[in-house]
């Protein structure tokens, strides 16, 4: 069996008969190469199926010039803005940037992950998948001195760059709303593994809202979710409303999940806020859109995404190597709307 080759500039210059210089020049348009002979060398490239190696070309200089994006999801309205404050911080300093997702796959994360090692990328920033429980496949880039940072999602043991908010005081922020608008049975849906800090201090800033204001924690009022869909979140809903004692309020950990809970309450005959109070998480355009509109809390996506980029920068620039730290945003705030106002 023939072997396949990638087409090369060599390929395209005996074909041609000309220079392997003039063909590189042709391909860049530069201005000594006359145009005639530059939509030659495309038109020839094209049919032998050149593709350029700007990866190789990177390398030559001991750096691919990319910053790899390994996250969920980017249909999420958060990780795009993430995705976003990232790319925006690359942008200005040269850098491209290739994106990845897991699917909250944690087989797919292991994956995608070597791959991102293989192109040989300067930096990473991920955002743990939610099946994720070891982050053993990380170490390939700790150990060869490529900047790694974990963004929102976060292990709880791995001694590297983290972006984060303060997701337990987040979580007690919205569980008190609910309790001062005069809740008594607060619903709390909760997802990933036992691995990962985010969901987790949320439900811990719930449990100890609860526990301040005199009101019980009931395990049947928590449910651990296995997607952040919307399909998840009816299930939940309908589960929580089939109780023999429904609950009063919910706090959702994400947007998709409030709505979800409203319109399965609409649906119900539940009337949202007088029966039923909601408070999301993120401030998804969504959470504007429905119809009650629904109370969130807030979480500044951009601003973590340069942050976790200009972390990046920062340790490729330095001639020694950074400490590793984390960066809190405390700066989320309750966005009170119609899903939980007092009537």
């Amino acid at each position: 069996m023939e072997e396949h080759r990638h087409v090369t500039i060599y390929d395209i210059a005996e074909r041609l008969n000309l220079a392997t210089s003039t063909i590189s020049r042709a391909l860049k348009d530069h201005h000594t190469i006359s145009e005639q002979t530059i939509k030659k060398v495309k038109q020839t490239a094209k049919e032998m199926g050149f593709v350029p190696n700007t990866l190789a070309a990177g390398l030559r200089g001991n750096q691919s010039k990319t910053i790899g994006i390994l996250i969920p999801t980017i249909t999420q309205p958060f990780l795009s803005s993430l995705i976003s404050g990232i790319e925006i911080t690359a942008r200005k300093s040269e850098y491209s940037v290739i994106i990845m997702q897991s699917h909250d796959s944690y087989e797919m994360e292991v994956d995608l992950a070597k791959s991102l090692y293989s192109n040989r990328v300067s930096g990473v920033i991920c955002s743990l998948a939610m099946e994720t429980k070891d982050t053993s496949h990380f170490r390939q880039f700790s150990n060869n001195n490529i900047p790694l940072v974990f963004v929102d999602r976060v292990p709880r043991d791995y001694d590297t760059f983290r972006v984060v908010i303060n997701n337990y005081l987040a979580g007690y922020k919205a569980t008190k709303h609910l309790i001062e608008r005069g809740c008594k049975r607060i619903a709390h849906l909760t997802a990933g593994s036992e691995f990962g800090t985010l969901y987790n201090e949320r439900k811990r800033g719930y449990t100890d809202a609860l526990l301040e204001h005199d009101l019980p924690v009931e395990n049947d009022l928590i449910i651990s979710l296995k997607e952040m869909t919307y399909e998840e979140g009816v299930k939940a809903s309908n589960h929580l409303f089939d109780l023999k004692l429904p609950p009063d309020g919910l706090f959702a950990p994400g947007d998709i999940l409030a709505v979800s809970a409203v319109q399965t309450a609409k649906k119900r005959g539940i009337k949202v806020p007088d029966q039923f109070a909601v408070i999301g998480f993120n401030n998804d355009p969504i959470s504007e859109i429905i119809e009650p509109n629904i109370s969130t809390i807030t979480h500044p996506a951009e601003k973590m995404g340069k942050a976790a980029a200009e972390l990046i920068f920062k340790n490729l620039k330095s001639v020694k190597e950074e400490e590793a730290k984390e960066i809190t945003f405390l700066n989320t705030q309750v966005l009170v709307r119609e899903s939980s106002k007092k009537i």
